[in-house]
């Protein structure tokens, strides 16, 4: 019969050791992202899954706040991350140092997540937005591709932290590398 894993069995790595440890060629950026508890979760995930970067944009708040700290569980020690105000500066940065841009929104000419294949060698900023809103308008425009998550009953969307939780795992699973 199966057995819970107790958290010392877990064999996590130090928050020194997480540091350290080589990070998989992705990063999130959150644009508008109103809820602190959606950015703490964000920060969790991307822990879990060993994003180089979470990028903080617009209104989005930014740690240390007991909301995020709360849901990121430590995350935000771990993970590297930058507030930056314009979410179209740091986007075109980013595709100059050689970044593919990936909004996850639904929109016209949208891939559909289980199509996409990331390209060897080519680091991928995922942009993630404001939970009514959406992305940006610009940054979808300006977007080397945009990535919509199916989805089959009766809503329109996912909230934030899981639409991150997808797409860091469906990439993750997609570049097969493994974590040691």
């Amino acid at each position: 019969m199966p057995r819970k894993i107790s958290l010392d069995e877990l064999n996590r790595l130090s928050v020194e050791a997480y540091k350290e440890a080589e990070k998989k060629p992705y990063c999130l950026i959150l644009d508008n992202v109103r809820s602190l508890n959606n950015v703490g979760s964000v920060f969790r995930t991307a822990d879990a899954f060993r994003a180089e970067k979470i990028y903080l944009c617009g209104i989005t708040g930014t740690p240390p706040h007991r909301d995020i700290t709360k849901t990121a569980l430590g995350a935000t020690e771990s993970v590297d991350w930058e507030y930056v105000s314009d979410v179209i500066e740091l986007t075109e940065r980013l595709k100059t140092a050689g970044w593919l841009i990936a909004a996850i929104e639904q929109a016209e000419g949208s891939v559909e997540l289980q199509e996409f294949s990331p390209l060897p060698n080519k680091k991928v900023a995922f942009v993630f937005g404001n939970e009514v809103a959406g992305v940006h308008n610009d940054v979808v425009e300006k977007a080397d591709l945009v990535l919509e998550i199916p989805q089959y009953g009766t809503k329109h969307s996912l909230n934030i932290a899981v639409s991150a939780g997808i797409v860091c795992w469906d990439y993750l699973t997609k570049v097969n590398k493994n974590l040691t």
